[in-house]
């Protein structure tokens, strides 16, 4: 088995250091990238709900390609709502620029209280095209 590598992308953000994880984790040809969150290049969270889910998207296309992934190489998405309801439709507008046509990847929604500070993170897992 492959030892498992950590993945950054080149504009690293303040969050990785602060809390100590990776951005990814590559293991063979799978890619696990931590929750990605809308943030600034300080740390701190987007205050605007729209261009935080924005970011978070930028922020896993970075990490995506620090590893020669995309988002056509998603297998698996886990997106974390702070109040899902009233953020739907913001969202979905945003999924449906990154994924126009099928096929699409798998989605889990998940309503939390609590993400510090932020109200939206998704994580993904990838296959790295070429690998394995």
């Amino acid at each position: 088995m492959p030892k498992p590598e950590p993945i950054f992308p080149a504009d690293r953000h303040a969050l990785y250091e602060a809390h100590g994880y990776s951005a990814a984790i590559r293991s063979g040809d799978l890619l696990f990238v931590s929750g990605q969150v809308g943030s600034r290049p300080d740390g701190s969270p987007e205050p605007d709900f729209a261009r935080q889910v924005e970011l978070a998207f930028d922020n896993l296309r970075a990490t995506l390609a620090a590893a020669g992934c995309g988002f056509d190489d998603l297998l698996d998405v886990t997106t974390f709502h702070t109040d899902p309801e009233q953020q739907f439709e913001t969202i979905m507008a945003v999924k449906n620029r990154i994924f126009p046509d099928p096929p699409y990847p798998n989605w889990t929604a998940v309503g939390v209280t609590w993400l510090a500070g932020f109200d939206f993170e998704i994580k993904v897992i990838a296959r790295v095209p070429g690998a394995g």
